[in-house]
C-alpha cells in the first residue's frame, strides 16, 4: 500500500490533486484511515494515477477520463482508443479553427503596430501626484490578489495605476478574476496617465506605506516611482498595454445579496465542493464552490445533488481571497447568470470591487 504522499511522488500528481481525485470519485484510494482519513492506495492503482495525470495534461474532459479508466481498468482496449482518438481528433479541430482566426488577428495586430494613428505602444505621459499612505496601502491589498503569474501574458503580471483628473484606478487580473480599487489623489492636472507596474515593485511600494502621511507617484516614460518621507522605490514599468478594463466591468446589474464574511467564508471552506473543467496547461485541478440566490435573498453553497440552473459555480480558492481582499464585516455579492461574472463588493460605495469568472461545471 501507499501513502498519499508517495502515491503522489510516484504518479505525478499532487497531494491536493489526490484529495481533489478521491472527491471526485476518479480515483478513490483503497482505503482510509477511519480515525485520522489518511489514504491509502494499492499497489494497482499507481498505473491509474500516471494515465490519470497523462490525460489531464492533454486536456481530456473528467467526464472522459472516467471512461478512460473504466475501460483501461476492464480491459476494453476498444473503448479507450475510441476515446482517445475521438479527444485527439477535438484538439486538431480546434487547434485548425484557432490557427485561422489566430492568422486573421496576427493580420491587424501588424497593421495596428504600423499605423502610428493605432499605435499599441505608446509611452506614458510623465505624471507626478499625491495620495494618501492609507489609502494607496488599502487600494493596493485589494486587488494584488488577482494579478497574474503566466509567462505568456507579461502585461498581466502587475498592477494597472490610471490616474485621471483627481483619481486613481489600481487594475488587476489574471483573465479569471479582476479586482478593481480607487484612491483619490491631488496635483494631477495632465492627460489620463497610465502604466503597468510589475508585482516585485508593488510589492516594494507597498512596503514603505507605513504612515498617514502622503506620498509621492510619478511616471517619467517606463520609470515609476514612489516616495514616502525620505524613503523612495523605483522601477520600470512593464511596456505592453493593459486591457481596457473599463469594458470588462460594465456588466449587467445582479441580484445583490448581503453576506456576513466570516460566515460566509467558514460556509464555502467547510461546503461541499464540485467537479469542474480545468485549463489543459494547469497542473492542478481546482475546487469549485456551487452558489444560489434563495427566494428569501439569501445565498446558500449548493449541495451535490443541487442542479438548479441558475447555479453559478466559482473557483473556491479565489472567492476567498476575494472576501478577504474586501477587508469588510459585511460584503455585497453580486450573483447575475450563471455565465456571468460574479461581483464581489462594498457596501460603502464602489471604491473597491472583484470580479470572477463562473466555472463551468462537471456534467
Amino acid at each position: 500500500m501507499r501513502s498519499i504522499g508517495e502515491m503522489a511522488r510516484d504518479g505525478g500528481l499532487s497531494v491536493s490533486a489526490l484529495r481533489f481525485y478521491d472527491r471526485a470519485g476518479v480515483l478513490v484510494p483503497a482505503w482510509v484511515d477511519p480515525v485520522s482519513g489518511y489514504r491509502w492506495y494499492e499497489p494497482g492503482q499507481l498505473e491509474e494515477a500516471r494515465l490519470l495525470a497523462r490525460l489531464r495534461r492533454a486536456g481530456m474532459p473528467m467526464a472522459d477520463i472516467r471512461l478512460v479508466l473504466a475501460g483501461w481498468a476492464g480491459a476494453d482496449a476498444d473503448l479507450v482508443r475510441g476515446l482517445l482518438q475521438a479527444h485527439l481528433r477535438r484538439l486538431e479541430l480546434g487547434l485548425s479553427d484557432a490557427r485561422v482566426e489566430f492568422s486573421f488577428l496576427r493580420a491587424l495586430l501588424d497593421r495596428r503596430e504600423t499605423d502610428p494613428m493605432t499605435s499599441l505602444h505608446t509611452a506614458a505621459p510623465a505624471a507626478r501626484f499625491s495620495v494618501a499612505a492609507p489609502e494607496l496601502a488599502a487600494a493596493l491589498d485589494a486587488v494584488r490578489f488577482a494579478a497574474g503569474t503566466d509567462a505568456e501574458l507579461p502585461m498581466l503580471g502587475g498592477v494597472l495605476f490610471d490616474v485621471e483628473g483627481e483619481g486613481l484606478h489600481l487594475v488587476a487580473t489574471d483573465r479569471y478574476r479582476m479586482a478593481v480599487a480607487q484612491a483619490p489623489t491631488s496635483g494631477h492636472g495632465g492627460p489620463r496617465t497610465q502604466v503597468v507596474v510589475p508585482l516585485p515593485l508593488v510589492d516594494s511600494m507597498r512596503a514603505l506605506l507605513t504612515d498617514e502621511d502622503p506620498v509621492q507617484l510619478a511616471v517619467d516614460g517606463d520609470r515609476v516611482t514612489l516616495e514616502a518621507g525620505d524613503r523612495q522605490t523605483a522601477g520600470r514599468s512593464i511596456g505592453h498595454e493593459f486591457p481596457d478594463y473599463r469594458r470588462l466591468v460594465d456588466l449587467p446589474a445582479g441580484r445583490q445579496v448581503h453576506v456576513d464574511t466570516a460566515a460566509f467564508c467558514q460556509a464555502l471552506e467547510t461546503g461541499p465542493v464540485r467537479v469542474g473543467e480545468t485549463h489543459a496547461q494547469d497542473a492542478e485541478p481546482h475546487d469549485l464552490s456551487v452558489l444560489r440566490v434563495t427566494e428569501n435573498g439569501t445565498v446558500i453553497v449548493c449541495d451535490d445533488g443541487d442542479d438548479d440552473q441558475n447555479n453559478v459555480a466559482v473557483n473556491r480558492e479565489f472567492l476567498l481571497h476575494a472576501l478577504a481582499a474586501g477587508a469588510r464585516d459585511e460584503l455585497i455579492l453580486e450573483v447575475g447568470a450563471p455565465t456571468a461574472p460574479l461581483a464581489i463588493r462594498r457596501p460603502d460605495g464602489e471604491s473597491a470591487f472583484s470580479l470572477l469568472m463562473p466555472v463551468r461545471l462537471e456534467s
